[in-house]
């Protein structure tokens, strides 16, 4: 029986990739403070691998819209039962005014709650360099959402090599100089002043011990894990403590 601490479902709209839903669900379990099974946060999870490519449909042009079938999944899971919905994807939040509008509970919104926490850090120069998919640069996606706490976002140089380095973990492979790539590209970031790196990824938060440890990280899936306890406690879906 689900404890009074933990009464809200929280539906996860997943499966883009399976890997980075399972590490939502897995950083969850481990942020959450428990005593025994029933304190745990209660979720229904549709890790639908068949949305279509975000990297397809964002960056060449050439594939379907995900958009419908994330409504599709968010209707689902709000008939299942969930109070709230997150998205494990940081690029799929291109879609999150559809999917808002098609159900009557709230999505926590991944790119919101992450600009605001980043907003109460201290950042000498205000700026955050960002490692995502070139994706969320083309979306504008965290730009906009920091640009309203007056934060400056900056991108690598080499999109295509952050490219390359989320298929190759898409492809399960952790190796063929991801690492280097990602290190790379952050000393870039550093280097133009940014005061905290970004993981904007979730196929890079699955690679977060590649980075070095002279870096201010803030990886947003850890920032949706903690939106969803605090939704699942008590409701406040934007009280990040």
């Amino acid at each position: 029986m689900v404890s009074e601490k933990n009464n809200n479902k929280v539906g996860i709209l997943g499966g883009m990739g399976p890997e980075a839903t399972v590490l939502l669900m897995a950083r969850i379990i481990d942020l959450t403070d428990v005593k025994d099974d029933s304190d745990h946060v209660p979720l229904v999870v549709d890790s639908n691998t068949k949305v279509p490519s975000r990297i397809k449909a964002l960056i060449e042009k050439t594939g379907k819209s995900p958009g419908p079938i994330l409504v599709e999944m968010a209707k689902g899971l709000e008939k299942s039962g969930a109070k709230a919905l997150a998205m494990p994807c940081n690029t799929a939040h291109y879609y999150a005014e559809m999917i808002k509008e098609s159900v009557d509970i709230p999505l926590l919104n991944m790119i919101e709650l992450t600009a605001k926490e980043i907003s109460k850090q201290k950042l000498p120069s205000n700026k955050v360099g960002i490692l995502a998919s070139p994706a969320v640069e083309i979306t504008r996606l965290f730009d906009d959402a920091l640009s309203s706490y007056k934060i400056e976002a900056l991108y690598p140089s080499k999109q295509s090599q952050m490219l390359k380095v989320i298929r190759s973990i898409k492809e399960n492979n952790k190796g063929n100089g991801v690492c280097e790539i990602i290190n790379s590209a952050a000393t870039e970031l550093n280097e133009k002043g940014a005061d905290i790196i970004l993981i904007a990824c979730s196929e890079l938060s699955l690679v977060l011990d590649c980075l070095q440890s002279s870096y201010v990280v803030i990886d947003s899936m850890d920032v949706l894990s903690k939106a969803v306890i605090n939704f699942s406690n008590n409701g406040r879906q934007f009280n990040l403590k």
